[in-house]
């Protein structure tokens, strides 16, 4: 699958989750023990907020503290909306080019940082379904793509404390097993 598709899907799969979220389950728990509902699709939103400008060549030194603190403010689905819409726009409009981002653990090729972001949709649009108690399943074509670039960076990520341990299963759907290899227990 081309990475700006894999990039808009896994971001409107992520939109559709925010969508669900009633009034009181903005402060459930979620699968991410750090963050309840509102945290976790802050985070999400901001780095959809990033996007553009890290995209464009910006650092993080230039960014600053423009996304700090809570983004989405008396319109959690609006402002989610918003900042997905410019993030894949962005990504539409550089990736083709290609070229560099300055993240804060050093540079990294374009469509590498693409393809962290499309995990990130994906995996998060999962805890909010569950946290939620919407629909966990994932459409297995964003699961194979993902899964497959994850394949070779998983120890990268869990030695870096960017994942948890692996999660023990026994079931061979593909889901389940990328949600284990994000340290998530599906079912």
């Amino acid at each position: 699958m081309d990475l700006i598709e894999l990039h808009r899907r896994t971001v409107a799969t992520f939109l559709e989750r925010v969508e669900a979220v009633d009034g009181d389950a903005w402060e459930a728990s979620t699968p991410c023990t750090e963050w309840d509902v509102r945290e976790l699709v802050n985070h999400v939103v901001g780095e959809d907020a990033w996007t553009p400008s890290l995209l464009g060549g910006a650092t993080i030194a230039e960014v600053g503290t423009r996304f700090d603190g809570d983004l989405l403010g008396a319109d959690p689905a609006g402002a989610a909306r918003d900042a997905a819409a410019e993030a894949v726009a962005a990504v539409g409009h550089h990736l083709p080019t290609g070229g560099t981002v300055h993240l804060s653990y050093g540079d990294e090729d374009m469509a590498e940082y693409v393809s962290q972001l499309a995990a990130d949709h994906l995996i998060h649009a999962w805890d909010l379904a569950v946290a939620t108690g919407a629909d966990t399943a994932l459409d297995p074509e964003l699961v194979a793509a993902v899964a497959g670039w994850f394949a070779d960076r998983e120890e990268l990520y869990r030695g870096a404390g960017v994942t948890g341990p692996r999660a023990e299963i026994t079931s061979d759907d593909p889901a389940d097993r990328l949600l284990a290899a994000f340290g998530r227990l599906p079912r």
